[in-house]
C-alpha cells in the first residue's frame, strides 16, 4: 500500500490483514521504491497525490522490480487521470472512497490473475 494518510493506510493494514494478507506501507515515492526493490508485492495499491510526487512514477519501477499488478487509489474521476494510470501500466483504477467489501473483492480477483 502506498498512500501518505495515516489513517488510511492503518485502516488498510487492518482490512486486509483480516482478510489473510501480509501488508506493507509506505508513504511516500522514496518510500515505496526502498520497500517495493526488497520486497516486491503481489499487488500495490498506489495513492497519485505523495508528498515527494506523483504515485504514477512508480508504476514502471516497481513493475521492473516484481511487483505483479499495480491498481491506482486517486480522488480524481475523470478520463484523462485514468488514461494516464492506464497508461503508465495501472491494472485498474479505483476512486477514493473505495467501500471496503468492493476492495477486498476486487483484490482477490487482482491476485488470482
Amino acid at each position: 500500500m502506498v498512500e501518505d494518510s495515516a489513517a488510511v493506510s492503518s485502516a488498510m493494514r487492518i482490512l486486509f490483514e483480516s482478510a489473510g494478507h501480509r501488508v506493507s506501507i509506505a508513504a511516500s515515492v522514496a518510500d515505496a521504491l526502498s520497500v517495493g526493490t526488497r520486497d516486491p508485492a503481489a499487488l500495490v495499491l498506489l495513492d497519485l497525490t505523495l508528498p515527494d510526487g506523483n504515485g504514477l512514477a512508480l508504476v514502471a519501477p516497481l513493475l521492473t522490480v516484481g511487483c505483479r499488478t499495480i491498481v491506482a487509489l486517486t480522488g480524481h474521476d475523470d478520463e484523462e487521470t485514468r488514461a494516464n494510470c492506464v497508461a503508465a501500466g495501472c491494472a485498474d483504477v479505483l476512486v477514493k472512497p473505495v467501500p471496503a467489501r468492493e476492495l477486498v473483492a476486487r483484490s482477490a480477483k487482482w491476485l488470482s490473475s
